[in-house]
């Protein structure tokens, strides 16, 4: 439950970098138009503002999609990694403890993209939708996204989007991240980490997290790219291989690859930074898998 909690704000800690993901988003939707960074954000504050019909557009829709994702993925990866490595016992977890984070972290998603994807799907809509054709506050744009739902396939049409790009995302986000950090423990930090102290095991998570996301972001940018294409009107029956043939597998794996690296960076940097944060405060320790001779792990 601690977790969970931790997991929730840890995920709609998101909300801090909206700007840069309007701007991602739209380079995505209309790589013509919105072609750099500078360029689009400047054309988006002039044609749309700063408020939340600009730069801060779905602002509602991302907290309410990625905080109930923070709860059933963060919580649900920790006890799938528990309950696996204490079924599988010491020594097989020491050798496979990769497959056991990928494994719980893959599972943990499948069921978090449930909660993630409608709220998700209203988000890119109002993000991507001209000045006047869609509502940007949340509660009128949920009653006209489900009014026509049997145009953009609300709830879950885009379910499989989500899954091939979300699940790639949270396997690097799980097994980047808890091998970074055996990593600064190994080599960096190398007495035992319950001698630092707070300060720096969660400078440890920051860095990690940061590192985290710049893989993260690459191995699922194809899939989020489509993602964004999907909610154009004359998108939303076709195929994601028309899409592929379409535009390209180059353009869609670097159409707003720079600023999406950016922007999950310091994304992950911030939620694992909120998630240890929060965890150290509800008085768990820092997330770790240390194997030591007198326990299996610590996390």
């Amino acid at each position: 439950m601690k977790c969970a909690l931790a997991g929730a704000l840890a995920c709609a800690s998101h909300v801090v970098l909206i700007p840069l993901d309007v701007v991602k988003v739209n380079m995505q939707y209309d790589p013509k138009r919105f072609q750099t960074l500078t360029q689009s954000l400047s054309l988006i504050v002039r044609e749309y503002g700063w408020g939340t019909s600009g730069l801060w557009k779905g602002a509602n829709a991302l907290i309410a999609s990625f905080g109930k994702q923070g709860v059933v993925k963060f919580g649900m990866y920790e006890f799938l990694k528990d309950t696996f490595m204490n079924y599988f016992g010491r020594k097989f977890s020491m050798v496979y403890t990769g497959m056991i984070w990928l494994l719980s972290a893959s599972i943990a998603e499948t069921y978090a993209d449930i909660a993630l994807c409608p709220c998700e799907m209203l988000k890119v809509k109002i993000q991507t939708s001209p000045p006047g054709s869609f509502p940007t506050d949340f509660w009128p744009a949920l009653m006209r996204f489900y009014k026509e739902r049997h145009e953009n396939g609300f709830p879950f049409g885009s379910i499989g989007a989500v899954w091939s790009r979300q699940i790639p995302y949270t396997m690097a986000k799980f097994f980047v991240f808890e091998r970074t950090v055996q990593m600064f423990y190994t080599y960096v930090f190398t007495m035992p980490k319950d001698t630092y102290s707070k300060e720096t095991q969660l400078l440890v998570t920051c860095l990690s997290g940061f590192l985290t996301g710049l893989v993260a972001a690459a191995v699922s940018h194809v899939p989020d790219s489509l993602f964004s294409l999907k909610a154009k009107s004359e998108n939303v029956a076709k195929p994601y291989s028309n899409l592929i043939r379409e535009y390209g597998l180059w353009r869609l794996a670097t159409s707003g690859l720079v600023i999406r690296m950016i922007i999950v960076g310091f994304l992950t940097a911030i939620q694992w930074w909120t998630y240890d944060t929060t965890k150290t405060l509800l008085g768990l320790p820092t997330t770790s898998t240390l194997f030591k001779a007198e326990s299996d792990s610590s996390a």
